[in-house]
């Protein structure tokens, strides 16, 4: 039986710390503060869950070409994850490992495929590796301004990250150099702390860090329009696995219409019916 979810906290959490904003350079936009829109409360509906690896400390996930992709870190203090990529087998929730970083060296952040590439960012050094996305063979890297890698998803066209701060920046994926900041705002607000990204129809869905909601963002002006709380699905994993961490991880099933969500180290994958 399908069971509804209303979402009752309205106000993102802001959280004050920011990051050092990188250099501009004359072949860079910075999106300057859009006029604000309302930020409205967005009910959802679970319409099923699948199994989820609870060894995954989920960084990325989406779909394509209709198959689940997943990427995983491995923090030191868990040496039972691993930094990884690969599709997802939607039976056990296991991943396929097509690519591992060294977890001496690297920590696995997001992944997206563009095109025929396989991008995966790193934490901490600012390096983005490139895959080729039928082979997974690696086709060399590149190195990107923000201090820390965490989030990443594409328009289409661009690249789109996160790395923890108010801003997401755009990548042109022919030269990796940054073409845009776009400032993310809640009532004209900053919103800190923007991590696993899901770009739907002209809208980036973010997970914030350490906490149960996801930022609805209006991928042109950079204003958060709605909110999803989904605690009641965090509450529903932690009962399974209490060792789960935080909520991260959003991918669009286009079929369905429905978002597929998860968490670092959850027992399952949630899918769930909202506003898109």
């Amino acid at each position: 039986m399908k069971r509804i979810w209303v979402c009752t906290v309205f106000a993102l959490l802001f959280i004050s710390a920011c990051k050092d904003k990188p250099a501009s350079k004359a072949d860079e936009q910075s999106q300057g503060p859009a006029a604000a829109e309302s930020v409205k409360p967005m009910n959802y509906v679970l319409a099923g869950q699948l199994p989820h690896d609870i060894n995954a400390f989920t960084e990325g996930l989406f779909f394509h070409n209709r198959q689940l992709f997943e990427g995983t870190g491995s923090p030191a203090e868990l040496p039972q994850t691993r930094s990884v990529a690969g599709p997802v087998d939607i039976k056990t929730g296991l991943i396929d490992v097509k690519i591992e970083l060294d977890r001496n060296k690297f920590f696995g952040e997001g992944v997206v495929i563009l095109k025929d590439k396989l991008y995966q960012l790193t934490y901490k050094n600012q390096l983005a590796f490139i895959y080729n996305a039928a082979t997974f063979k690696s086709e060399g890297s590149f190195k990107y301004t923000s201090a820390e890698g965490w989030g990443l998803t594409s328009d289409g066209t661009n690249l789109i990250m996160s790395d923890g701060t108010d801003k997401l920046t755009f990548i042109d994926p022919k030269t990796y150099k940054k073409t845009k900041e776009l400032n993310i705002r809640a009532n004209g607000n900053p919103v800190y702390y923007l991590n696993e990204l899901e770009y739907v129809n002209g809208y980036i869905f973010a997970n914030i860090w350490m906490t149960t909601q996801i930022a609805k963002i209006n991928a042109t002006t950079g204003n958060v329009v709605g909110v999803l709380d989904l605690a009641a699905l965090q509450n529903d994993a932690k009962s399974k696995n209490p060792k789960c961490a935080e909520m991260n991880g959003i991918a669009f099933h286009a079929d369905s219409g429905l978002l597929w969500v998860t968490g670092k180290l959850w027992p399952h994958i949630y899918q769930i019916q909202c506003e898109i």
